[in-house]
């Protein structure tokens, strides 16, 4: 997608859909488009509307189909038989993709990478190649990037790179080995995603 298009997206569902868009040169477009627009007045979206924007800020933001969203959708609200908050099982399937947890180690500086690193081989679960971005990891995994790929020239500058990042909680990472370990459950704690408003979406 063209970084035209993404800032373009990013403005109207919100700088922290894509990477590209939490940089000072968004920042610098966001503050022109501002002031070229500052006469115009706002236009006020409908529950309807905020529901969808919503919606999408969730897909764009993982770089995951409709189908796939949907999928998602319907399993969380199913735990609810369980006992389960159905925001919090959403959160955690969406985390819990391997192609985001990668993004997450520190691996990819975009979700897109981190999804082009698995689709061709680089990574590895519990030493076990996978090619399936949307493989679904848990407490105890072990991922890396597999041997063979470390001496590429999209790892050559990672570990530099991993020693400067932090990676989440629930997330461990050897910068040395390029080695993460899921020790926990994720939590939607930053409140740039309403899921509960993803959800009264799907409920119509």
């Amino acid at each position: 997608m063209k970084t035209v298009k993404k800032y373009k997206i990013g403005r109207r569902l919100g700088a922290g859909v894509f990477e590209k868009c939490q940089t000072a040169k968004f920042v610098a477009s966001e503050a022109r488009h501002l002031k070229n627009s500052k006469n115009k007045k706002p236009k006020v979206l409908s529950g309807y509307a905020l529901q969808f924007v919503e919606k999408q800020k969730v897909r764009f933001m993982y770089n995951i189909s409709e189908k796939q969203f949907s999928n998602y959708i319907k399993e969380a609200v199913s735990t609810k038989a369980k006992g389960a908050v159905a925001t919090e099982v959403l959160y955690e399937l969406l985390e819990n993709r391997l192609d985001n947890v990668t993004y997450r180690l520190g691996l990819a500086h975009t979700r897109r990478l981190s999804r082009q690193m698995v689709s061709h081989g680089h990574i590895t679960v519990n030493g076990i190649k996978t090619t399936v971005p949307s493989l679904r990891v848990k407490v105890g995994d072990i991922i890396a990037v597999r041997a063979g790929s470390q001496k590429s020239p999209m790892f050559a500058e990672m570990v530099k790179k991993s020693k400067e990042y932090t990676a989440p909680n629930w997330l461990t990472f050897n910068a040395e080995t390029l080695t993460g370990k899921v020790v926990g459950k994720p939590k939607n704690v930053d409140g740039f995603l309403d899921l509960n408003t993803v959800l009264e979406f799907y409920s119509r």
